[in-house]
């Protein structure tokens, strides 16, 4: 990876990264993906390679992440509800990286409960 560019963003597939692509590219900030050629010729081992990562210019980064943080898809409830951060009240909730703190949940991960992290103050709720 060259050194003047940051990893924004990580996506399944090129497609969804190519819709961020986009708009950034609309607000004149210098982007590229990394890995999207591989994935979109066997998109089974997109997980294993780590998906396809959206590079931004270094000098860039600040502002691409506001716009990646307005654009961004937020979680919901069950009902279709914006779930808030029990800390600061925000709608920005995404779906948190499993813990795996002991061994039976890096053998069964499927077992751990889903939590969610605030994209505004980083608070990791249920």
């Amino acid at each position: 990876m060259r050194d003047d560019f940051t990893i924004l963003a990580i996506f399944e597939y090129s497609t969804e990264a190519h819709l961020v692509k986009s708009k950034l590219d609309a607000e004149h900030i210098r982007t590229m993906l990394m890995d999207e050629k591989t994935i979109d010729s066997d998109p089974l081992i997109s997980q294993a390679i780590g998906g396809v990562k959206l590079l931004v210019k270094n000098e860039d980064l600040e502002k691409a992440s506001k716009i990646y943080d307005e654009i961004r898809t937020y979680q919901k409830d069950a009902f279709g509800n914006d779930i808030h951060c029990p800390n600061c009240n925000a709608t920005q909730i995404l779906t948190a990286d499993l813990q795996r703190k002991n061994i039976f949940y890096m053998l069964f991960p499927f077992f751990e409960s889903q939590k969610f992290i605030c994209n505004n103050c980083k608070t990791i709720f249920k």
